[in-house]
């Protein structure tokens, strides 16, 4: 058993997250995707440096070969923003209402060499639980197909499903999703 540590991530990490959400698009999509539809992913997902700067992301890192490695990121949000990266359309980085708004789950990667080692779970706890203590009652996030089967073993319920075509033509599904806190 692997002993995972977590923490908040630092501006100063933004290049590793990078390469660590590059990576875990590219390789644990393509069970799931066709190569177009992985490339059309892209265009909503990537790093949020809103994220960095509310400090609401966290890396998780273990210790391999004697090096200390990020083999995952992923956080919460407190922003209406619902999915995607600095480069995305339509977001909408206003503060949400604990009281009459849900908390965001947002940009959960997991290297592909560690995956099926409880990263994503982590990851959750953490962000639901810090949601949570910020006042919130509910939570949503924005799913890709390859996420829906962990975001529903996790007790979400999905509220919507939108088509976007991308830049390549390929089809980009977003599944809306929510659980109470």
């Amino acid at each position: 058993m692997i002993e995972l540590t977590h923490r908040l991530a630092r501006t100063a990490d933004a290049a590793a997250i990078m390469e660590l959400m590059q990576l875990s698009i590219a390789e644990n999509m393509k069970a799931f995707l066709t190569a177009a539809e992985v490339e059309a992913a892209k265009e909503t997902m990537g790093i949020d440096q809103s994220l960095l700067e509310d400090e609401t992301y966290f890396v998780i890192e273990t210790v391999h070969e004697g090096d200390t490695v990020m083999v995952g990121c992923g956080g919460w949000g407190k922003r209406r923003t619902l999915y995607g990266g600095d480069h995305t359309v339509g977001r909408d980085d206003s503060l949400s209402d604990p009281v009459v708004d849900a908390a965001r789950i947002r940009a959960m990667y997991t290297h592909p060499e560690w995956i099926r080692c409880g990263i994503g779970s982590l990851l959750l706890e953490l962000g639901e639980g810090a949601a949570r203590s910020a006042g919130f009652r509910t939570i949503e996030l924005g799913s890709t197909i390859p996420g829906e089967p962990f975001y529903l073993a996790k007790g979400y319920k999905e509220l919507a499903r939108e088509t976007h075509i991308a830049d390549n033509g390929a089809e980009n599904v977003v599944i809306k999703m929510s659980k109470n806190l």
